[in-house]
């Protein structure tokens, strides 16, 4: 078990965007958050204490956790510092970077050292079976995006606590870094063979009872040709009766491909539809969610109004309006 409270290390991350793993934690825990520690050159804020330290230390802070989910998930010379420095102030580690903690031999000999925990959350801990597309009990939702980080696993976790507070059976599935760290539960997708990654969202998504909803977090998107493999998984995995489409409409490029531009949700949602068809020809598309961070309250208002008037669908941002009317239509089908 990973030990609370935290404290949140953004690093030297040059966005807002590169500290989601942070920003999700502090979002959807709070409690769990004592502070934050920025670098030097750190362009992310979660608006809570910045400490050193010793200060988190005296604070009751008990772990660090690594709130930055950078290209390529590596551990910087710069950050080890740091991390050694918090491993002999007392603190565990924890990362859900694709750079593992144990493989980092300064770390793992001050840890032994000191007697501290490491806890890489990209580990797979099960032996993942291969997909065998069978048919499973209860229903399942999937959020498929024009693009990474565009908010899916916000949506999943809206949606989960709507139902949750409408008396609805309902389990959000975790397949990330920052589901596994808030939730505690998981499968961290990226991470297991690729052959496995279908069967995993099988593994996760287990039958159940009729009227119960698996939440099913999202990954990736179809049209990024970094990470579409991982999305595919889930479609195919999660077998999901329904398909929210995610968008995050002020984006010039899809994230780290500046030479790609991002779909439309028109593509979105055939080229999603299509594949999920596969596995479950009775999925839907149901709604829409905008991610309108960046966006003023009329324009936000402004803009869902008119995706839901050319799609068709139920259009809001969950974060920001609620869940409400993206329950209602899982409901409906």
């Amino acid at each position: 078990m990973i030990e609370t409270p935290y404290l949140l290390f953004l690093g030297d991350a040059p966005d807002a965007l590169a500290a989601k793993v942070a920003q999700g934690i502090k979002d959807w825990r709070p409690e769990n958050c004592v502070g934050q520690f920025r670098m030097e050159g750190c362009q992310a804020d979660m608006k809570i204490p910045d400490m050193t330290l010793a200060e988190a230390k005296a604070a009751g802070a008990k772990t660090l956790v690594i709130g930055v989910a950078n290209r390529g998930g590596v551990i910087s010379a710069a950050w080890k510092k740091v991390l050694v420095a918090a491993l002999e102030e007392g603190f565990d580690l924890a990362s859900g970077l694709h750079n593992l903690l144990r493989d980092e031999p300064e770390l793992t000999a001050v840890a032994d050292a000191t007697g501290r925990q490491l806890h890489d959350v990209r580990i797979p801990g099960v032996d993942y079976p291969i997909a065998n597309g069978k048919k499973r009990s209860g229903k399942r939702v999937l959020a498929v995006g024009t693009d990474c980080s565009v908010g899916k696993m916000y949506t999943g976790l809206c949606i989960d606590a709507e139902m949750r507070k409408q008396g609805l059976k309902s389990t959000f599935r975790p397949t990330g870094q920052t589901g596994i760290l808030i939730t505690g539960d998981g499968v961290p997708l990226d991470a297991v063979i690729a052959d496995f990654m279908a069967g995993a969202v099988e593994w996760l998504t287990p039958d159940n009872d009729e009227d119960h909803w698996d939440i099913i977090e999202g990954q990736g998107s179809l049209f990024h040709v970094s990470y579409s493999g991982v999305t595919l998984a889930l479609i195919h995995g999660g077998q999901p009766d329904a398909l929210i489409l995610s968008h995050e409409p002020t984006r010039a490029h899809m994230r780290g491909l500046p030479e790609y531009d991002l779909p439309s949700l028109e593509a979105v949602r055939d080229m999603a539809l299509s594949l999920a068809r596969v596995a479950n020809p009775a999925c839907q598309v149901v709604g829409v969610s905008i991610n309108t961070q960046h966006m003023g309250d009329d324009e936000a208002a402004a803009y869902c109004k008119e995706v839901e008037e050319r799609m068709g669908l139920p259009t809001v941002d969950p974060f920001r309006h609620g869940a409400a009317r993206l329950v209602e239509a899982l409901q409906a089908i």
